[in-house]
């Protein structure tokens, strides 16, 4: 173990958990083992894929059940008119951002664990973008009109409002998916080449050749490479903070009670990057288990990420607590009876998951046994994302079920099975792209995880 662990922080938590030492690791054996990856696909790959196309199908048969018959399939019902497919974006966005604060932040701090998770998290970012692109042509009932969200001079004068939070929307989530790609694209450039110099058939060696721009490892190469990077990183980290800050103001800029406060921003960012870690947490722990990396992946590696849900955590329930204090004590009687309603009222259920799954559970974490426990922290990153889920329907529904009028306060919304349905697809959708890109692409940085290597290691031939 001590000629193959990636850092001595590794070494340590290997020990203390009495796990067996793995082989030695070499640029040679760490090629190997990453690009073991791109193989034939086994029966465990190809039955989680077939069952992934199932439900994304089911999916695609609710949507044309929907575009056939109209919205009036979903469970929309006034004043009820945003819910789980807007519920779904706020969640993909949110999911989307770990790729980039994991890539771009904590390369610019200097956080040298990323670099054997990164790229799980940046492919992650890039098919959330993806994902959550949807669900505003989802929302509109006629998906064949989605252009129209894009702002063009036509001979019908159609000009969205630039003042509308919606419009505001169209120009972040496509910048942001524009420079995540850009960025995950540019990481796998020097992996890409290794993989190319191994392809076995003339098809794998021109899709290696496209993915890699003619790298051959020079030391110009990596010196622009470097520079690249640098700058990517730059430009992506004000994203992070900038786009969920956009989502936020969907809502903090309407004057329903639970909407209108200037808490939103920070608020939906926290949410965004704690969701997105423990989905990142999910996905390690079952690539690490599937492949047998456990010592690229380590416990150390999972505890740092495990102590980001943590801080993020305690942010979001610091968030709930202001909110519930700024109602109670505030001016608005709407908004206090508001936030006592989401408590005790027709969605009461929901606001107690949300609670217990993004606040309670997660003060476990505290504990640095279930951090290095990979089963425990698995589940725990399972029950955040259901939690955060909830969030969103939390802030959506109860919100315009129960405005400023009492007239509108019979609440009569149900997901229909339309909703419930496209909801599944969606996560289909998603891992239908990251199943795809596991068989296709490096999941890890071979040319990053080389420089954690000890010295005598790095000059060896690959």
């Amino acid at each position: 173990m001590t000629e193959a662990a990636l850092d001595p922080a590794a070494i340590r938590m290997e020990q203390e958990t009495g796990h067996v030492p793995p082989p030695p690791v070499t640029p040679k054996t760490l090629n190997d083992q990453v690009l073991q990856m791109l193989e034939s696909p086994g029966l465990g790959w190809l039955a989680l894929l077939a069952f992934d196309l199932v439900v994304l199908l089911v999916g695609g048969l609710a949507l044309r059940n929907q575009i056939v018959l109209g919205l009036g399939v979903a469970g929309y019902t006034r004043p009820v008119m945003w819910a789980a497919y807007i519920t779904n974006f706020v969640f993909w966005v949110g999911i989307a951002h770990c790729g980039t604060l994991v890539s771009a932040i904590l390369f610019l701090f200097r956080s040298f664990f990323r670099r054997a998770v990164y790229r799980v998290a940046e492919a992650m970012t890039v098919f959330g973008v993806l994902t959550a692109g949807l669900f505003p042509i989802v929302h509109t009932g006629r998906p064949w009109f989605a252009y129209w969200l894009f702002p063009y001079p036509t001979q019908r004068e159609l000009w969205p409002n630039f003042r509308s939070p919606l419009e505001w929307d169209v120009f972040a989530v496509s910048t942001y998916l524009t420079i995540s790609s850009i960025f995950f694209f540019v990481g796998i450039i020097p992996d890409a080449a290794v993989a190319r110099d191994r392809a076995k058939n003339a098809f794998q060696k021109l899709f290696y050749t496209i993915f890699s721009f003619g790298w051959t490892g020079s030391q110009n190469q990596w010196k622009h490479f470097y520079g690249a990077y640098f700058y990517f990183a730059a430009i992506a980290t004000p994203l992070v903070l900038s786009v969920h800050s956009v989502v936020s103001w969907d809502f903090a800029m309407a004057q329903l009670p639970g909407w209108h406060s200037t808490i939103f921003a920070p608020y939906f960012v926290a949410g965004a990057i704690f969701s997105g870690v423990a989905l990142v947490i999910n996905l390690l722990i079952m690539i690490r288990k599937a492949w047998k990396l456990h010592h690229l992946v380590t416990n150390n590696h999972l505890e740092k990420l495990a102590k980001l849900v943590l801080l993020t955590s305690t942010i979001v329930g610091y968030s709930y607590l202001v909110e519930f204090w700024s109602a109670w004590y505030g001016p608005s009687e709407a908004e206090r009876d508001l936030f006592w309603w989401r408590a005790t009222g027709h969605f009461w259920w929901a606001f107690w998951i949300m609670f217990t799954c993004n606040v309670i559970i997660p003060l476990s974490l505290w504990s640095k046994r279930i951090r290095t426990n990979p089963a425990i922290l698995f589940v725990i990153c399972l029950f955040v994302n259901v939690g955060m889920w909830f969030e969103r329907f939390v802030i959506i529904v109860t919100s315009l079920a129960h405005s400023f009028a009492p007239g509108t306060w019979e609440v009569n919304y149900r997901m229909s099975w339309t909703e419930a349905a496209i909801t599944a697809g969606a996560f289909a959708w998603f891992f239908m792209f990251f199943l795809v890109f596991l068989k296709v692409l490096p999941a890890f940085s071979i040319a990053e995880i080389k420089e954690t290597l000890r010295a005598p290691l790095r000059g060896k031939p690959s």
